[in-house]
């Protein structure tokens, strides 16, 4: 059996870890013989062993891999992307004609705290947010041959982009080479850059609700936001948009934009719609622009990383969402997110809730949305819950 450090618990400190969350703090720790990134056994302070997690000198000081001991590393993490392989194959994702990129592990939705991993066509992109994690990739590659066999081209690990520096982690193949081959998504083709875009490359999380789109763009006059790259663009494009206008302060994100719009042409028989992209920040796009949409899509960054930024986010959130309300027609749709975890879903629709009130529009919710089956919220883990999201009729 191997030998792991040890961190004492504070005298009745274990409840929350007795009730299955997977993180510790700092200030429920007694005594740690540990450095940043050990593979810790956790005790309460009566010598009762409660959990096994990874270290890290930090305000979440635990991240727990397991309630019970660990005999075998190799097999916690095989199993556990065994487990995960599993959950999106009962998805219909694996093995799928139309779409072949999902998210493959949701850190703890995944019982993987801090570890991300996107599948993009044979391509598995891993982000380890813990240096505890980050130094089990071998593991979490030898977990992924294990399940993908051949089908599994190349991994790149995309850790450093969200490590501290001071580690010296930088981007690299852990197996393979890059390839250029697009991903599909409901048929939908798109390239994605995960070497230097956005996160692992492409915005999974919202592969239902751009579905979700076609249900209202055809005929429409529709304005994507924050774009990036023209993932709900495409989707409005291929349902019969007349008209899709798609705004980002990136031009990188622009290029991107046209580029997937270009990889996609129109379907024999499907209404031919226009295109045009605009490199602008979306609050000044919104307040200058003189034209009225059908259907806008408002799925901004995070506003807030802390608790601290709240405030100022969901001021942010009411503020984006009137000036979207003064350019919507009559009888028009807003499909509106936030992906900020602290924000949390009564803070978020209450900033809707006021800007409806200030432009006195008349405004029904048609849909609640929230992240899609691959990436799970453990139920002992609500934090793990950040996206949120309305689609609104608006009169």
């Amino acid at each position: 059996m191997p030998q792991f450090s040890r961190v004492i618990l504070r005298r009745s400190k274990e409840d929350a870890v007795k009730r299955f969350h997977p993180w510790i703090f700092s200030g429920a720790i007694k005594q740690a013989e540990a450095q940043d990134g050990d593979i810790v056994e956790v005790y309460s302070d009566s010598g009762e062993y409660l959990a096994t997690g990874l270290y890290h000198d930090s305000n979440i000081a635990v991240k727990i891999l397991a309630f019970h001991p660990v005999t075998n590393l190799d097999e916690l993490f095989a199993n556990r992307i065994q487990q995960a392989v599993q959950v999106r194959s009962q998805l219909g994702l694996t093995g799928s004609e139309t779409t072949n990129c999902y998210r493959l592990i949701n850190a703890e939705g995944d019982n993987l705290p801090g570890l991300i991993v996107d599948w993009y066509n044979g391509t598995a992109v891993i982000q380890a947010y813990s240096i505890g994690m980050y130094g089990q990739r071998q593991r979490i590659l030898a977990g992924l041959q294990a399940v993908y066999g051949e089908s599994l081209r190349a991994v790149y690990d995309k850790s450093a982009s969200v490590l501290p520096r001071s580690l010296g982690a930088t981007p690299e193949y852990l197996l393979g080479e890059k390839t250029d081959e697009p991903v599909r998504e409901y048929g939908h083709h798109f390239q994605v850059d995960w070497e230097t875009g956005q996160k692992t490359g492409f915005f999974l999380d919202q592969r239902e609700h751009r579905q979700l789109l076609t249900r209202y763009a055809s005929g429409k006059q529709v304005l994507n936001t924050f774009s990036y790259s023209g993932g709900f663009s495409v989707y409005a494009l291929q349902a019969g948009a007349t008209t899709v206008h798609s705004v980002d302060s990136s031009t990188k994100a622009i290029d991107l934009t046209k580029q997937n719009v270009a990889l996609n042409p129109l379907q024999t028989g499907t209404p031919e719609g226009t295109h045009e992209a605009f490199t602008d920040d979306v609050f000044v796009f919104l307040k200058t622009c003189d034209r009225q949409y059908d259907v806008i899509v408002l799925d901004p960054p995070a506003f807030a990383k802390n608790v601290s930024a709240r405030h100022q986010a969901v001021m942010a959130y009411k503020r984006l969402n009137l000036q979207a309300f003064n350019r919507l027609r009559s009888g028009g749709v807003l499909m509106t997110f936030s992906c900020s975890q602290v924000v949390q879903r009564d803070h978020f629709q209450g900033a809707v809730l006021a800007a409806a009130i200030e432009s006195g529009r008349s405004v029904r919710i048609l849909h609640h949305l929230t992240q899609p089956a691959d990436h799970p919220v453990n139920l002992f883990h609500p934090e793990g819950l950040y996206l949120k999201g309305l689609v609104l009729w608006v009169e």
